[in-house]
């Protein structure tokens, strides 16, 4: 029997872009799956504009979010999560293109029982999307494992929403934070991975992220307030998470006290220096470090550029 894939995708006011992201996944090689599509909340024509999509191809659903589930994306997608029926689960988001073959693929390396997620590539677009899709079966790939999480904290390796599948088990004690309205995958993803799964990336793109200046990291390089505020309340929650699982690393420290460098309106120095209950002398190294790093900025970006 075929293994089956739940898709799930949260929308919001986006009747101009989502029937353009189902049909991408209508369109799909493996054919074994169910589209959850959560509303959450939103005034436009969206149902009226994807209802022949829902009338015609059964794997479509279409629900609203309950109350009990927060509003936003991260809600959206618990209540997608709660109601899977599938072995894999993938976030799609309603304004991007799907690869074709990416769900095939992705079950294809999943089939192999030491892996439990596959991450793939993942390109962007502007405006009007190109179809002349590459669809070699050829590519390279290579083994993640928790100690990868650095380069995933630290966006050498981008791991974005939508472009990860994942067996079923790393969702049976993990969900996406509610509260955050930015980085919640960043968040989650790396409490999953630092957790002891297992995952393999392959070097192909199979998906298309659509560039607009409404999506929520648009909103957040705008310096939207509630993006802003949610980062902060990310790097949080991942330094208690590494700490608890003892991968807080020194280089991981400086990383995180770096990021809080741009976010002092939120605080985000102080609550990541509570959260790791140092000694007096260990503290005021790292308060020195915080209060130094701008006096010595100039001088890293001397010694980057003549590298």
């Amino acid at each position: 029997m075929k293994k089956k894939v739940t898709i799930v995708m949260a929308t919001y006011n986006r009747s101009h872009f989502i029937l353009e992201s189902l049909l991408s996944i209508q369109n799909q090689t493996y054919s074994e799956f169910e589209c959850l599509i959560i509303d959450d909340g939103g005034t436009d024509n969206t149902l009226e504009v994807i209802t022949a999509v829902l009338n015609k191809d059964s794997r479509f659903k279409f629900l609203k979010r309950l109350d009990n589930y927060k509003k936003g994306l991260p809600g959206c997608r618990n209540y997608g999560i709660d109601l899977a029926k599938g072995d894999y689960i993938i976030f799609f988001d309603d304004d991007d293109i799907v690869h074709p073959q990416n769900l095939e693929l992705c079950i294809v390396e999943l089939s192999k029982t030491e892996v439990s997620f596959c991450r793939y590539q993942r390109e962007v677009f502007f405006n009007e999307f190109d179809y002349r899709f590459d669809y070699s079966k050829i590519y390279t790939s290579f083994k993640i494992d928790s100690s990868d999480v650095r380069r995933i904290l630290n966006h050498e390796l981008p791991f974005n929403s939508c472009a990860v599948m994942w067996k079923r088990e790393c969702f049976e004690k993990n969900r996406f934070v509610e509260h955050l309205m930015y980085a919640e995958e960043w968040e989650l993803y790396s409490r999953i991975i630092s957790s002891g799964f297992k995952g393999i990336s392959i070097n192909k793109c199979l998906f298309y992220g659509r560039k607009h200046d409404n999506s929520n990291t648009g909103e957040f390089f705008q310096n939207n307030p509630v993006r802003m505020a949610s980062q902060a309340d990310a790097v949080v929650l991942v330094v208690q998470n590494l700490k608890e699982k003892q991968l807080l690393t020194n280089s991981l420290i400086q990383y995180f006290i770096t990021i809080s460098i741009g976010f002092k309106e939120y605080n985000l120095f102080n609550r990541i220096l509570n959260i790791l209950d140092l000694s007096i002398f260990k503290s005021l190294k790292w308060i020195f470090f915080y209060q130094s790093y701008p006096l010595r900025l100039p001088i890293y970006k001397l010694k980057k550029r003549f590298k």
